[in-house]
């Protein structure tokens, strides 16, 4: 599937949910043959292409499913009973990469599908105006990010479905507790405020005493970034992108391991 294909549904790369499903090897009768392809959309329905009958069509939905869950590829092996039992496998095994299903079609052939998902870039929203916003926000979409502009007004905009939301405090004095409030009310995967130590300290001593839990509190990243002995604005949002790509990858294992 070519970059035209996908644009003619409507899809965006980095922006919308979808799949690309390749069959990569056949054996005995098979409707479809290796090549086949086919754009599968988040509820694992054919959009476009053809990878054959109802006989690999469930197997299919089900591992594409799983795909967007874990962020993983899946090759799965669409099997007849005889063939899982030659193997030594049963239908929802996992061995050795390959997920194998079960054909209960007539034809009794075998079908390798590699499915490939397409996710959207997480959402990184930054607070402030300050020297290490704007330069975050110049460097973080080159490393898969969805950057909304420097936010200085609240409410923050809704979050997308299926995307991922990064926050990251660079107010550098301007509304430094207005944003951390607004930012420890969101479901966030990584709230990160950019400031000394010292300066964190004080402010979520207010933060509690107005009332916010130090639970919440005790989940932003403070000072935000790795510790790379930055010095420039330009420094120290490349260590923030580093701990954000760091957290990401990390949340993303841990779902497939999971999932």
């Amino acid at each position: 599937m070519t970059p035209k294909h996908i644009a003619q549904h409507g899809l965006q790369t980095g922006q919308d949910v979808f799949a690309i499903a390749t069959i990569v090897r056949t054996a005995g009768t098979t409707a479809a043959k290796p090549g086949a392809k086919a754009l599968l959309r988040d509820d694992g329905t054919i959009l476009e292409g053809w990878l054959g009958g109802g006989c690999v069509r469930g197997a299919i939905k089900e591992a594409t499913l799983r795909a967007y869950v874990t962020g993983k590829p899946q090759l799965i092996s669409v099997t007849p009973e005889e063939g899982l039992t030659e193997k030594g496998v049963q239908a929802g095994d996992d061995v050795d990469g390959i997920h194998f299903a079960r054909n209960g079609c007539p034809s009794k052939g075998t079908v390798d599908i590699f499915i490939e998902p397409h996710l959207p870039d997480p959402d990184l929203l930054i607070f402030g105006e300050s020297p290490v916003a704007y330069k975050l926000a110049e460097l973080a979409p080159q490393f898969g990010w969805a950057v909304v502009p420097p936010i200085l007004d609240m409410p923050l905009p809704p979050r997308a479905p299926g995307r991922g939301r990064y926050l990251v405090i660079a107010t550098q004095g301007q509304g430094d507790l207005a944003a951390l409030k607004t930012s420890l009310a969101e479901t966030a995967d990584y709230v990160a405020f950019v400031g000394s130590t010292k300066k964190f300290a004080s402010l979520s001593d207010k933060l509690a005493a107005e009332g916010v839990d130090p639970a919440q509190i005790a989940t932003v990243h403070a000072p935000a970034g790795l510790n790379i002995g930055a010095v420039t604005p330009a420094e120290i949002a490349l260590s923030i992108l580093a701990e954000l790509t760091q957290v990401k990858r990390t949340r993303l294992a841990q779902v497939a391991q999971n999932g």
